[in-house]
């Protein structure tokens, strides 16, 4: 009896002291930050990636700046422990089982705030990551809704006040999510068939939809009123077939008029389209299926061409400057890219769907005119 009791109480104290280890470690892990890195500091070569290529003899416009794929861009410094403190975290990792770190697997938009937060939206994964450089971590927002979760997530778009809309094209609604991730109200129930792309104007209030089913643009006001409704089914100027993703550049909307093979840029006071972009062809620099637009702040229009892996890069004028990507897993590469987005800085994202990460750009400037 007496041994029996004596293993008895060894084990006891072994879990006392096991349990007591880890709810340590817990604490500790809640109180470090990790710092959010894209994946260059062992790859130095990556960092001279550029476009055009240095060796080509052209003046390079844009250089490889990285990725996020999810979790693992999150780096959380460590200190080397000593004395109980090491035992203690030793011990802890005795118990220590790898978990499955959580990664983007179908990204399909994105946005960056002012403080530097990288929201991307996951078809596959149902939620949207937010990549936040203060805090150090990447939170996942999976509530649409009071009670429901996203199905579909697809455009993005800064509001006011931190708030961030999202479009969910199955629930067939248009999101208003706080900065702290909670659903604030919905947009376009009932209104809205099949949303896609969204973009805010900040100065009129304003958010468009693109309606893809509706072969429309739908524009309601902060509050959720639908004010009208831009265009119609056909391939006209103004009209669209199947419109996918928006952007606002200059008192412009940029609507990528998907199954015409085009680039609309439409004057936001009047719905008239000032400009079309691409036509269809198969020599890089036409369009097929065109995705994801964005503008610089040199002007340049940003065009994700789907179907041929390709973000191309044109002019203020609608004339083709240059090429980045094809299809790959490469650095640089894409495979069924989705969307493309650029921050205050010139960063330029790109969602690269079927590669399951966002890669990034740095645009060096000078590229807003052919030569």
């Amino acid at each position: 009896m007496t041994v029996r009791n004596g293993f008895a109480a060894t084990r006891i104290l072994w879990l006392g002291v096991t349990l007591a280890a880890l709810m340590l470690a817990g604490c500790a892990s809640k109180a470090e930050r990790g710092v959010l890195n894209y994946g260059l500091g062992a790859s130095p070569e990556l960092v001279r990636m550029t476009w055009p290529p240095r060796e080509s003899g052209e003046v390079p416009r844009y250089v490889y700046a990285g990725e996020l794929t999810g979790e693992e861009n999150f780096r959380v410094p460590q200190e080397k422990k000593t004395g109980a403190s090491g035992f203690f975290s030793w011990l802890a990792g005795l118990f220590d089982f790898e978990a499955v770190p959580v990664v983007l697997q179908r990204p399909q938009a994105g946005a960056v705030d002012g403080e530097g937060r990288v929201f991307v939206t996951d078809a596959s994964r149902q939620a949207v990551f937010v990549f936040d450089p203060v805090e150090g971590r990447l939170d996942v927002w999976e509530g649409a809704a009071a009670s429901r979760h996203f199905v579909a997530p697809t455009g993005i778009a800064l509001g006011e006040m931190g708030e961030i809309y999202v479009a969910d094209s199955e629930l067939g609604f248009v999101a208003r999510i706080n900065r702290e991730g909670k659903n604030v109200g919905v947009i376009g129930e009932g209104e809205l068939s099949r949303p896609v792309g969204v973009a805010f104007d900040a100065v009129t209030r304003q958010l468009y939809v693109a309606d893809t089913h509706a072969h429309d643009i739908k524009v309601f006001d902060a509050s959720g009123r639908l004010l009208r409704t831009l265009g119609k089914h056909g391939d006209k100027p103004g009209e669209f077939n199947f419109p996918t993703y928006l952007a606002l550049v200059k008192g412009e909307l940029v609507v990528a008029d998907t199954m015409n093979a085009r680039v609309q840029l439409l004057d936001i006071v009047t719905g008239q389209t000032r400009l079309i972009i691409g036509e269809r062809g198969l020599n890089v620099g036409n369009l097929v299926r065109p995705k994801g637009v964005a503008a610089d702040d040199e002007g340049n229009i940003y065009v994700v061409e789907s179907y041929f892996d390709h973000l191309l890069v044109f002019n203020r004028k609608g004339e083709f400057l240059m090429p980045i990507g094809g299809v790959g897993r490469e650095v640089g590469k894409f495979y069924l890219p989705s969307s493309v987005w650029i921050d205050a800085r010139n960063r330029v994202f790109v969602a690269d769907m079927f590669n399951g990460r966002v890669s990034l750009f740095q645009f060096l400037g000078g590229g807003a005119e052919s030569e």
